[in-house]
């Protein structure tokens, strides 16, 4: 099974330029693009939050249009830029999104079992989830505890060492890091909110954070450094799953570059 994971375009209404600068909308649909060119198509797309950048309607809207270019099914969790009633009334037509509460959801209809978390507390920026939350997920993943699962929520729950970031990273994640440890089949927690890749073992699994599809957050380790961002290089992630070889994730950068070349 081959998972394809975009994150943090932050769509804006059609015309409009993220900050001012950037075209997320135009680079949200050369990463649609760029998907379906791949020698092999994706069995499914992970969207892990910040679809759109204020929570309007009107991106959403947008957000929709751009996402009809896909014959690849998605699967869409909220980021902290999002609104989640908007958000919701966006992808009504998603069965397994719920009705109402927080958009957390589980998909069994593939070889590696799907679940999507909604980290985001609503007007925060900060990641968190309730116990009610942690509750549902502990439920979800004693049901099986054999099928290989990947779980997705919007905020790294760890300290990425980016001051600016870290401000608004999940709080509390240790609740969270044991219910995750508890299920030994989770192959992967996905993340987004970072503009970045970052890896680190967490919670008895491994967890990646995927780049924008948009903007690269600047790397600074300076505790007064400024928030700063970079547009490119963008990029998404191939998450690779064979029965017999086990997950493989990899870094899939968007955009022409000089090449190919007969050597390996």
């Amino acid at each position: 099974m081959l998972i394809a994971q975009l994150s943090d375009p932050h769509i804006r209404p059609k015309g409009e330029l993220y900050q001012g600068v950037a075209d997320s909308n135009r680079m949200f649909a050369e990463a649609i693009a760029h998907l379906h060119a791949l020698d092999q198509r994706p069995d499914v797309v992970l969207i892990t939050g910040d679809l759109v950048d204020e929570g309007a309607p009107a991106e959403y809207a947008m957000a929709r249009e751009l996402l009809s270019a896909s014959s690849i099914p998605f699967f869409v969790i909220p980021g902290n830029h999002d609104q989640r009633e908007h958000f919701r009334a966006a992808f009504q037509d998603h069965a397994y999104l719920p009705a109402a509460g927080p958009l957390h959801w589980c998909s069994d209809d593939h070889p590696v079992r799907l679940i999507g978390l909604d980290s985001c507390p609503p007007g925060q920026h900060h990641g968190q989830i309730d116990t009610q939350g942690l509750a549902w997920l502990a439920g979800v993943l004693a049901q099986d505890r054999v099928k290989p699962t990947v779980l997705m929520l919007h905020h790294p729950p760890f300290w990425s060492g980016i001051p600016y970031m870290d401000k608004y990273r999940y709080l509390d994640a240790d609740p969270l890091e044991a219910v995750v440890r508890s299920a030994p089949n989770i192959e992967r927690v996905l993340c987004g909110h970072v503009h970045r890749t970052m890896l680190r073992r967490w919670g008895g699994t491994v967890l990646c954070s995927c780049p924008s599809t948009t903007t690269e957050i600047d790397l600074q380790f300076a505790a007064d450094a400024r928030p700063q961002s970079h547009i490119g290089p963008r990029g998404c992630m191939l998450h690779w799953w064979d029965e017999a070889h086990g997950m493989v994730s990899h870094v899939s950068h968007i955009g022409d570059f000089l090449g190919p070349y007969g050597f390996a």
